[in-house]
C-alpha cells in the first residue's frame, strides 16, 4: 500500500530536531551575508552591519567544511567582478551586432531607458498590469529577475524557483518595483514571447516582464537578481539559486522598505501583508477563453464527478464523465471562507477528494492556503493557516475594541510553537497527497520543499527538505501516474499521436496534480491547450471533454459592466468595448428588448441563460423584477374568489401534449442553438421623470462556425473573437492553436456590455392636477458584436 510505505517513512521525519541546528543555520546566513557584503563587487548601501558575533562564531565555531563553504562562496563573488570588468560585444540574435553595457551603470542606463517606453528598438514590455510600466521612474527600489532566454522552460526548476522567489519578496514589500527581464534573443521572436507568456501563465506573474535583444551573459555569469535604488547606480547581485532570506535581510536596511507594515503573523498565519486590491497576470481577452490554465484534477468515482482546478479563473469545476457542469466553487479572487457562490479562491492547484467526508480538499497556491470544501453544507473553509476563530457579531467587535477578550493561555506558554509555525510556513503550495489516516503531504511544484499537515486541525507536523524525501513518501503514487501516462502512449490510436506528444511535454512532477483515472478513462489536463482530455482504455480513442450547462458558472466575475470609469477593483481585464445608447422615454414602465447580433463565422456553443446576465439601474429608475411585474398584473380579489378559480383552473384543464419526438433529424434538439444568428434578453424599468441609466451585462459562449475547416482561418477567427491587440493575445493564440488540431472545439466567452441613458420628461397632464398618468412603453436596442 501507498500509505503504508507512507507512514514508514513519516515516522523516520518525525525524529526530534537538534534545536541548535536551526540556530546554527541562521547563524551561518548571517555569516554569509557578511562575507557577501564585503566582498560582493558592489557594496550594498543602506543596511548596517551585522554584529560581530557572527564573525566570532566564523572564526572558532565553524568547522573547516563550513570555512571551505565561505571560501568556495567568496571566490564566487570574486569571478562576478572579473566578469563584471570584462565586458565585451557581443551579436544579437537576428544577426545585428549589439553593444553590450561595459560597466554596471550603464546596465542600469539601459534598463531606466525603457522606463516609460512600452516597445522600443531593443526592448519590449510585456505583462505590463494596468500600464504598470508607465509608473516606473528614477525615484524608490527595484528588484529584478535577469535570466536569459532559451527554447523552453519546461521541466526548468530552477527558473521556476527563482519566479516563486521574486514573488515570495514582492509580496513581503508590495510597494517595492518588481519587474523580470529575459534578455539574449530577438524581441519579436515568437519563440521568445511564447516563453515568457507561458511563464506567466503558469507562474501566475503578476509583474511586468521586460524583454531584450541585447546579451548580458558575461555581466551577469548567468541568471541573477538586480536590487538597485532608482536614483544611483548601485547592484548587488545574488545567485539564482540563493536563498531569498538573504535578499530580505539586504532589503530590510533600505528605510524605504523597512517601513512597510506587515501583516500580524500570529493573527493570519501568513508572514506579509496581504492587498486589498488582487493583482493578476495581464493577458488581455486570453482569460475569456471556458478554461484558463487548467491546474489540476481529482475524481469521484462513485459520484460520477471530476474536480478541474481552473486555476488563473480561481475557482474548481465540477462536471461528470461526459462534461455536464455540475456545481462550480468561487467567485472571484481573494482569500475568503463561504458559500460555494460567495467564496473566494486565488490561483487554486492540485485537490483532494475524501469519500468518508465528502469534502474536497484544494491548495490555494497563491493565498499559501489548504482550503476545505463540504459538499453536504456547499461550504468552503480554511484548514491551513489556523485562524483564530472570533465572533462575528457587533458584541464581540464592541469586546474586542475594548480589549476584553479573553486570551488562551494555553497559546501565551506555547510561544515556542507559535515561533516555529510563522518561522517556515506553507509557502506556494501546488500538490496535495494524501499519505496516511491523517496526514496531507503539502509540496511546492518541483517537491524541494514539501509541509506535513493535520487533516483534522489544519496543523503543520513536519517539513520535508528535498526530492528525495519527498519521493519517498510518494513515490508510489507518482509510479501510478507514469503507468497512466505510459498506458496513452503506447496503446493510443495512430490518429492519437497529438495527444501523446503534448502528453509528452507534462513535467513529470505535474503528473501528480494534472492526470488521474476515471472509471474506464483516464483524465488529464492540457494547460498550453486549455483543455481536459480523456483517454478512453476500451477503444483507445483521445478526446476533448466537451462542457454543457456552462450556466452554472454564472457571468464571470471580470465581465460585470463598472460603473464609473475608474476601476476600484485592479483586475486587468482589458479593454472592452461599452454599447451606449441615449433614449427619450415617458414616465413609467418601460420593457427594454436587447438584441445581440453574433460574430460572422462563429455559432453559440450553448444559449444565453439568466445566470450568465447582470443588470443594474441607477438614478430616476428602478429595475422591475418578475415577481413585482406579476404582482403589477394581477387584479385584486378575494380569497373565496381565488379558491374557486382553483378549482375551474383543475377541472377544466387539458391533459398536455405529449412532445413529439423528431426521428430522422441529424442535428439533436439541445443543438438547435448553434444555427440562432442572434440573441435576446429583456428588462424592465420604472422610469420617473429625470436621468436613468441601465447597465447591463451579459456573457456569450462561443465557438468557431463548423464550416470553417482551415486551420488558419480557424487562427483568425479566434483572433477576431477575441479582438487581439498586444503581444501577449497574439502570442497566446499562436500556443492555443499549435495544441488543437481542430480549434472549433474551443469555447470563447464574448461579454455584452450596454450603458442606455434615458431621459424621462414629466407626467402628461391629467384633467386635474392631483391626477398622475403613467405609460408604458417598449423599447429594442440592437447591439453588433464586430
Amino acid at each position: 500500500m501507498a500509505q503504508a510505505s507512507a507512514a514508514a517513512a513519516l515516522r523516520r521525519l518525525r525524529r526530534p530536531r537538534d534545536p541548535s541546528t536551526t540556530f546554527l543555520s541562521s547563524l551561518l546566513h548571517s555569516c554569509f551575508l557578511s562575507s557577501t557584503s564585503a566582498c560582493s563587487p558592489v557594496a550594498l548601501h543602506g543596511p548596517k552591519p551585522l554584529s560581530g558575533a557572527s564573525s566570532s562564531i566564523t572564526s572558532s565555531a565553524c568547522s573547516s567544511s563550513t570555512c571551505s563553504w565561505f571560501d568556495s562562496h567568496r571566490r564566487q563573488s570574486a569571478a562576478a567582478a572579473t566578469t563584471t570588468r570584462a565586458l565585451h560585444h557581443a551579436p544579437s540574435s537576428d544577426g545585428s551586432s549589439e553593444s553590450t553595457p561595459t560597466s554596471q551603470s550603464q546596465l542600469l542606463h539601459f534598463i531606466k531607458s525603457t522606463f516609460g517606453t512600452l516597445e522600443g528598438k531593443n526592448h519590449c514590455w510585456l505583462n505590463a498590469v494596468n500600464g504598470i510600466w508607465k509608473t516606473f521612474n528614477q525615484e524608490g527600489m527595484y528588484l529584478v529577475l535577469l535570466y536569459q532566454s532559451h527554447e523552453t522552460l519546461d521541466g526548468d526548476c530552477k527558473h521556476s524557483a527563482a519566479f516563486r522567489k521574486l514573488k515570495y519578496l514582492h509580496q513581503r514589500y508590495p510597494h517595492l518595483n518588481v519587474f523580470a527581464m529575459q534578455y539574449g534573443s530577438g524581441i519579436s521572436s515568437l519563440a521568445t514571447q511564447s516563453q515568457a507568456v507561458r511563464t506567466i501563465m503558469e507562474e501566475y506573474i503578476t509583474f511586468p516582464i521586460l524583454l531584450s535583444n541585447k546579451d548580458f551573459t558575461n555581466m551577469t555569469n548567468g541568471a541573477c537578481y538586480l536590487l538597485f535604488e532608482g536614483s544611483k547606480d548601485h547592484i548587488i547581485f545574488t545567485k539564482l539559486d540563493g536563498d531569498p532570506d538573504l535578499m530580505i535581510r539586504g532589503m530590510e536596511g533600505f528605510s524605504a522598505l523597512s517601513a512597510e507594515p506587515i501583516e500580524n503573523v500570529v493573527e493570519s498565519g501568513v508572514p506579509w501583508q496581504k492587498e486589498e486590491v488582487v493583482k493578476e497576470p495581464y493577458v488581455g481577452s486570453l482569460r475569456n477563453l471556458l478554461l484558463y490554465h487548467p491546474g489540476g484534477l481529482s475524481v469521484d468515482e462513485d459520484g460520477d464527478r471530476i474536480f478541474i482546478s481552473d486555476s488563473n479563473h480561481h475557482r474548481i469545476i465540477i462536471s461528470n464523465c461526459d462534461g455536464v457542469i455540475l456545481d462550480c466553487i468561487g467567485s472571484s479572487p481573494g482569500f475568503e471562507d463561504g458559500e460555494f457562490e460567495s467564496a473566494k479562491l486565488l490561483h487554486p492547484a492540485a485537490s483532494f477528494y475524501h469519500a468518508a467526508e465528502d469534502c474536497l480538499y484544494i491548495v490555494d497556491s497563491e493565498n499559501h492556503a489548504v482550503r476545505k470544501a463540504d459538499f453536504g453544507r456547499r461550504f468552503l473553509e480554511t484548514v491551513y493557516p489556523v485562524f483564530n476563530k472570533k465572533g462575528s457579531g457587533v458584541w464581540s467587535w464592541i469586546i474586542d475594541k475594548l480589549g476584553l477578550t479573553k486570551e488562551d493561555a494555553s497559546k501565551k506558554d506555547d510561544a515556542s510553537n507559535i515561533q516555529d509555525f510563522d518561522a517556515e510556513p506553507v509557502v506556494f503550495p501546488w500538490h496535495l497527497l494524501k499519505i496516511s489516516e491523517d496526514d496531507l503531504l503539502v509540496a511546492d511544484r518541483s517537491f524541494e520543499t514539501s509541509w506535513i499537515l493535520s487533516m483534522s486541525t489544519g496543523e503543520k507536523k513536519n517539513i520535508v527538505r528535498g526530492r528525495a524525501e519527498a519521493m519517498e513518501l510518494c513515490q508510489q503514487m507518482i509510479d501510478e501516474r507514469h503507468a497512466l501516462l505510459k498506458d496513452i502512449h503506447i496503446n493510443g490510436s495512430s490518429g492519437d499521436k497529438g495527444h501523446s506528444n503534448l502528453l509528452e511535454k507534462i513535467p513529470c512532477n505535474e503528473l501528480v496534480s494534472s492526470i488521474s483515472r476515471f472509471r474506464k478513462c483516464i483524465v488529464f489536463c492540457d494547460t498550453d491547450g486549455q483543455r481536459v482530455q480523456k483517454h478512453d482504455l476500451d477503444t483507445k480513442e483521445t478526446s476533448n471533454i466537451h462542457f454543457t450547462n456552462v450556466g452554472v458558472l454564472g457571468l464571470p466575475y471580470w465581465f460585470v459592466c463598472r460603473l464609473e470609469k475608474v476601476s476600484t477593483w485592479g483586475h486587468s481585464a482589458g479593454q472592452f468595448q461599452d454599447h451606449n445608447r441615449k433614449v427619450n422615454v415617458l414616465p413609467g414602465r418601460c420593457n427594454i428588448k436587447v438584441s445581440v447580433d453574433i460574430p460572422v463565422d462563429t455559432e453559440l456553443a450553448t444559449p444565453l441563460v439568466e445566470s450568465c446576465i447582470w443588470r443594474q439601474v441607477r438614478g430616476s429608475g428602478a429595475e422591475i423584477s418578475e415577481s413585482d411585474a406579476q404582482d403589477t398584473t394581477s387584479e385584486k380579489v378575494g380569497i373565496a374568489q381565488q379558491w374557486y378559480d382553483e378549482i375551474d383552473n383543475l377541472a377544466f384543464s387539458e391533459a398536455a401534449e405529449e412532445p413529439a419526438v423528431h426521428k430522422g433529424d441529424d442535428k439533436p434538439a439541445d443543438e438547435s442553438h448553434q444555427d440562432q444568428k442572434s440573441v435576446h434578453f429583456t428588462c424592465a424599468v420604472n422610469v420617473s421623470p429625470g436621468t436613468c441609466e441601465l447597465v447591463a451585462s451579459a456573457a456569450l459562449y462561443l465557438k468557431v462556425d463548423r464550416t470553417k475547416a482551415d486551420h488558419e482561418d480557424q487562427k483568425a477567427v479566434i483572433k477576431r473573437i477575441l479582438q487581439c491587440q498586444g503581444h501577449e493575445e497574439h502570442v497566446g493564440v499562436e500556443l492555443l492553436t499549435e495544441n488543437h488540431i481542430d480549434a472549433r472545439d474551443l469555447v470563447i466567452m464574448k461579454p455584452v456590455h450596454l450603458r442606455l441613458r434615458m431621459e424621462c420628461a414629466d407626467h402628461p397632464a391629467g384633467t386635474t392636477n392631483k391626477e398622475t398618468i403613467s405609460t408604458e412603453s417598449s423599447l429594442e436596442i440592437s447591439i453588433t458584436l464586430e
